[in-house]
């Protein structure tokens, strides 16, 4: 590339990048002061940065401030990290398996978490009890890491042969993980009582509704190690898009890249799962949009699939909470109305499934 064309296409893309922060703070205050009480988004600006209220509203200072300080803001907190991670991860999947559909929903990533949650929710009373008080917090998350990892291990060695990543293969065996995971939901569903079955419906349709303070704060030591440490692979894996071969001849060491980048991917999306159930297509969406206007580059698409996954999760949130007032919307059914169309269109698109990005 041809340093004038390099030139613009950097600009171009940190012009992106800027473009989706300035719209993901936009959105984080109309959130914030959208929902049942309406709380303008001035008075949110100065609630959240403690500046001068305006004097019409400040016989509704404690009320707004108890809303925002307490309810919204840990929960649009949590939405920005989730959604970051979802996209994070299904951008880094689709370019260690070279293929366009790597997505965690879809290749049975999610499905694996929600079923090791579900798992640790129904019989977590039989053995929580031998267990030490300080570890108890971080089970649920960790039982979705795990189960989140072990599926990515199944997919990827099934539809991995001789370096190569089958596409069709790789959608047939995340079919099969999300049948064999759906059916031990449905099991678990069986043995549950009345609570632990409304536990399950969280898992499985997504939510965010139950976020608060102490939600975020144990969820955010998992998302942010997949969200600090993925961009450092961008590097490999743009070399890593030549092929498996032509990679190790330049240098790269594709064994510990697959391995770190399929590990922090399970991590983040695990810790995602606990804390907000299945929302699907995040991950697929958010890094094909991106690549229609900043290219193949992680050293761009990674960080732009940070913030465009947040800006997008933040929407379908806020439509979630919007929709159906006073009650709220699953935002996994929001995700998978937005997604599922752009996936058939994908599918149409690109009619032969086993080619490489």
């Amino acid at each position: 590339m041809e340093l004038k064309t390099w030139l613009i296409f950097y600009k171009k893309s940190l012009f992106i990048l800027c473009l989706l922060l300035l719209l993901l703070f936009i959105f984080l205050i109309i959130s914030i002061g959208t929902g049942p009480v309406h709380i303008p988004w001035h008075v949110a600006f100065s609630i959240i940065f403690d500046l001068k209220i305006p004097s019409e509203y400040s016989h509704q200072i404690d009320q707004f401030s108890a809303i925002i300080i307490g309810i919204r803001l840990p929960r649009v907190l949590l939405t920005i990290l989730v959604g970051a991670t979802l996209s994070v991860a299904g951008a880094s999947l689709q370019g260690l398996f070279r293929n366009p559909l790597a997505d965690p929903s879809l290749i049975g990533v999610s499905s694996g978490s929600a079923l090791a949650a579900a798992v640790t929710i129904i019989l977590g009373n039989y053995f929580i009890q031998y267990l030490p008080s300080n570890i108890i917090p971080f089970l649920l998350p960790t039982a979705a890491f795990l189960g989140g990892l072990l599926s990515t291990l199944i997919v990827y060695v099934i539809s991995t042969n001789n370096g190569q990543t089958s596409v069709m293969t790789m959608l047939l065996a995340g079919i099969a993980i999300n049948a064999l995971a759906g059916a031990g939901i449905g099991f678990l569903v069986y043995l549950a009582d009345d609570l632990q079955i409304r536990d399950l419906t969280f898992w499985t349709l997504g939510s965010l509704g139950s976020s608060t303070w102490e939600t975020l704060y144990k969820a955010t030591p998992f998302l942010t190690i997949s969200l600090i440490g993925l961009p450092f692979f961008a590097r490999p894996l743009n070399v890593m898009l030549l092929g498996e071969s032509e990679a190790t001849h330049l240098g790269i060491r594709t064994q510990v890249v697959k391995k770190v980048v399929i590990l922090l991917s399970a991590f983040g999306i695990g810790a995602a799962v606990a804390v907000s159930g299945i929302i699907g297509f995040i991950g697929l969406v958010v890094p094909h949009l991106l690549r229609l206007s900043l290219g193949p580059d992680h050293r761009f698409l990674l960080p732009g699939s940070i913030l465009l996954g947040s800006l997008l999760l933040l929407i379908s949130d806020l439509f979630a909470r919007m929709i159906v007032i006073p009650a709220e919307l699953p935002i996994g059914i929001v995700t998978s109305c937005m997604g599922a169309p752009f996936f058939l269109w994908l599918l149409i698109k690109n009619r032969n499934l086993n080619y490489y990005l």
